[in-house]
């Protein structure tokens, strides 16, 4: 029997796909490649490539690779970008889930952990998120992460699908060498390659509620994020009961001036940020608790935020060295 990992060719993706390896389990992949890098499947790993819109294909994928359970962590991720992009936003992240549902009920596929998002919580009026804090999104991306929340919880009300979702901010860091992150509107890759370009990064404010003037966030490592999926995976495979929602979050949260800190002492490369106005609707600090989870998914922060922006950058200079 195996897992289906959608977008497991991507940067989550893939670190939750070698997390399934190292307990082994057998992960299948699906991804249209429209963000995921093909070279991040290894050699061995079944890939199917196509779309979760295609509810046929998901079908016979499932029945094909013997599937019990779905890590669901295809999407279109881009909240600023979903704001000009309503419609490719819910048809990816909300159609696709209904069909990847449908496909699933089909096949007799009754697990799944669904990669949600923070951004179901909008800009929260509380210096520490839990389960419990009102959502209330600002974009069309953080609404159809909320959108798929409830459809998989109507659908386990339904059918008796077993599910959670896992809610999360920043993901950084690297677990391997040969896989980083390529977004082009994550703070780390923004970064690196404006150093690398030779120019200086900037921060958005300097003016905010907390101790060193920047947004606080809440930064978490890919590789222990990969974990907790692969345990929520197994605790339903085991028919255990989970909550229906968890956040994976620090507890404290790290300010943009401190990152830039590690990232100055990580790679040598000395620069001052230069500092721009703010952007509108940034909040001074959104950091989330863990505790749920380390209770139940043996979640953790296991790495500092050194350790993370080491990693990412250990993984994007060896990209660099590849292309070469």
């Amino acid at each position: 029997m195996s897992w289906l990992v959608t977008g497991g060719a991507g940067y989550i993706g893939s670190h939750v796909v070698r997390s399934f390896q190292e307990v082994g389990l057998t992960p299948v992949v699906v991804d249209d490649l429209s963000s995921g890098h093909r070279e991040f499947v290894q050699p061995g790993v079944a890939f199917v490539e196509g779309s979760i819109v295609d509810t046929d294909l998901m079908e016979r994928t499932m029945k094909e690779h013997d599937v019990q359970g779905v890590v669901h962590l295809a999407g279109f991720k881009y909240a600023g970008v979903s704001v000009d992009r309503p419609l490719h936003t819910y048809q990816q992240n909300v159609t696709g889930t209904v069909n990847l549902l449908e496909a699933m009920a089909r096949s007799g596929v009754e697990a799944m952990v669904f990669s949600s998002s923070a951004a179901t919580f909008g800009s929260p009026h509380t210096e520490l998120v839990t389960e419990e804090t009102p959502t209330l999104p600002e974009s069309p991306y953080g609404e159809s992460k909320l959108i798929g929340e409830w459809l998989i919880r109507d659908q386990g009300r339904a059918t008796g699908l077993r599910h959670t979702s896992l809610r999360y901010f920043n993901v950084v860091g690297s677990g391997s060498t040969d896989l980083y992150d390529t977004s082009p509107h994550n703070l780390f890759p923004i970064v690196f390659e404006m150093l690398l370009a030779g120019k200086t990064p900037r921060i958005n404010g300097d003016d905010y509620d907390t101790p060193d003037g920047t947004c606080v966030r809440d930064y978490v490592h890919v590789g222990d994020l990969a974990t907790a999926h692969v345990v929520a995976a197994q605790h339903l495979a085991a028919g255990d009961d989970l909550q229906p929602v968890y956040n994976l979050g620090s507890g404290t949260g790290s300010s943009v001036r401190g990152i830039m800190d590690a990232i100055r002492t990580v790679t040598g490369i000395d620069f001052t940020p230069e500092i721009g106005p703010r952007r509108p609707g940034d909040p001074d600090r959104i950091v989330a608790t863990g505790e749920a989870a380390t209770r139940d998914l043996d979640w953790h922060n296991r790495h500092s935020l050194e350790d993370m922006v080491r990693s990412a950058w250990e993984a994007r200079r060896a990209h660099q060295r590849h292309q070469a």
